[in-house]
């Protein structure tokens, strides 16, 4: 495999805006008419971090665990993961003449430097949101019964959209049974929102860099704690106690897998690692609202790596959803490029749906909700369904990190919310459908798909649509709510 600068991995968010609480405790139902607005304080990419050791990949023919134990320990390196089924290691510490070395062993096939690049979608600072807020029993955090009663639902178009509400009504919360993986920055899984959901014993990070960070500034903390906040507002999109906002289920178990960190770069050795650790984890789906794009000629080990891993989750029944990217491309008519993941196979391409405008950006009302977001990516071939992902007229509300470092408003309290508008956003609306659809016909990649797909609501043209692939998705539908 050979890297080149053209290879991009981002995150497909594109707009950002802030929530503030007044305190960690809580927030306060009602207020519809909105907060007072406030300038969000953002810092520099830089967080004084040391600059990451470069990390390799490493293909193996047919060999021991111990064996690659050995290598790794007589050239002075560390493994960061590996997987025997696939044949890969992610090692770092690995010199020039190390990596000659290891290249000269019977059972190593290939030795390539990772490479960690700047996210590359445009990100812009706007105005937050002041939110007051008070106490509410444990008890109410933990294990919500009715996601409706969050404190900015009003807030939450979305929801009401994909008709949500509807199976929550007809007792369709999740299952903690069922795990959804997260590839992203981490999870603050200390978010009034989060708080329980979260399984830390099969969480991990594969961001090095990050985690000396961590260990560091934040000593109690997890390693996949969120240093940014891109995370922890897809996680609470799939599952929410439903406290400050709603998620598309309430109960299902989540699994942080830190592939990105907190300067804004994702390592492919990394998101590779994850997809990898989140089949040997159990997940019965993962959620990857990153992507991006790089040339197929110039990177033709690449495509067949990148297939091999994918098909290697499928084979173990573990769905993975993508986020189309924000860069309004034609997927059908993309040519030499390799849209990441949506030209991958056993993927399951998600478009961004949102308001064209809105009375009041937070209460609405919100109209055209449907429409295709300005931003989005489409291609009747490429994307699968739509969902919400916010657009001119409103944005999607989660949680924000009370670690990030990006924007340390956020880190005065477990309550703040976040807008974002992207497929990065749409994504984890159809990751969690998914997961109730796990429920009632198990761990079935492709059945799960097709339930999605035939219960979307059907927008555009008839059937396939280049916007919307099959349809706008429908929870209540998909789960005969």
């Amino acid at each position: 495999m050979k890297f080149t600068k053209q290879v991009c991995l981002s995150f497909l968010s594109i707009t950002t805006v802030v929530a503030q609480s007044a305190s960690s405790s809580s927030l306060r139902r009602g207020d519809e008419d909105g907060p007072k607005q406030r300038k969000l304080q953002e810092v520099p990419d830089s967080y004084g971090m040391e600059p990451p050791s470069p990390t390799y990949l490493i293909t193996l023919n047919q060999s021991e665990k111990s064996q690659i134990d050995d290598l790794m320990s007589r050239l002075g390196a560390s493994i960061l993961y590996y997987n025997a089924a696939a044949s890969f290691a992610l090692v770092t510490g690995l010199s020039d003449t190390a990596v000659a070395d290891a290249l000269a062993s019977d059972f190593v096939e290939t030795v390539d430097k990772d490479e960690l690049l700047d996210f590359g979608g445009p990100e812009m600072d706007v105005d937050g949101l002041q939110v007051e807020s008070e106490g509410f029993p444990d008890a109410e955090v933990q294990s919500p019964s009715n996601p409706a009663k969050a404190s900015r639902y009003a807030w939450q178009w979305n929801m009401r959209a994909i008709a949500a509400d509807k199976a929550w009504a007809a007792g369709r919360l999740g299952s903690g049974g069922v795990t959804v993986a997260i590839l992203d920055t981490g999870i603050d899984y200390a978010h009034i929102d989060l708080v329980g959901r979260v399984d830390l014993s099969r969480s991990v990070s594969f961001v090095p860099q990050d985690d000396t960070y961590v260990k560091k500034n934040f000593k109690t903390k997890h390693l996949i704690t969120d240093l940014h906040y891109h995370g922890t507002h897809v996680a609470a999109t799939v599952a929410s106690n439903g406290y400050a906002t709603a998620g598309v289920t309430s109960k299902t178990t989540l699994i942080g897998i830190k592939v990105c960190n907190a300067n804004g770069s994702c390592s492919f050795g990394a998101v590779i690692a994850g997809i990898l650790h989140a089949v040997d984890a159990g997940a019965a789906v993962a959620n990857m609202s990153l992507g991006g794009g790089f040339l197929k000629n110039q990177n033709p080990g690449l495509v067949g790596y990148i297939n091999k891993v994918y098909n290697y989750a499928n084979s173990k029944k573990m769905l993975i959803v993508v986020s189309a990217g924000n860069a309004s491309e034609d997927l059908d008519k993309n040519g030499a490029v390799y849209q990441t993941y949506c030209d991958t196979p056993s993927t399951m391409c998600v478009s961004a749906t949102g308001p064209q405008s809105s009375d009041n950006i937070n209460t609405g009302p919100f109209h055209e909700v449907d429409a295709p977001a300005y931003y989005t990516n489409y291609g009747t071939s490429a994307v699968d369904v739509a969902a919400p992902g916010g657009s001119s007229g409103g944005v999607v509300w989660a949680a924000c990190s009370s670690t990030s470092l990006k924007y340390p408003t956020c880190r005065s309290s477990t309550s703040y919310i976040l807008g974002l508008r992207g497929t990065s956003m749409a994504a984890p609306h159809v990751s969690g459908l998914a997961a109730l659809v796990v429920e009632d016909v198990g761990r079935n990649p492709g059945r799960v798909k097709s339930i999605i797909r035939n219960s979307a609501d059907d927008l555009g043209k008839n059937g396939a649509d280049p916007y919307y692939g099959k349809g706008r998705i429908n929870v209540a539908n998909a789960v005969g709510a």
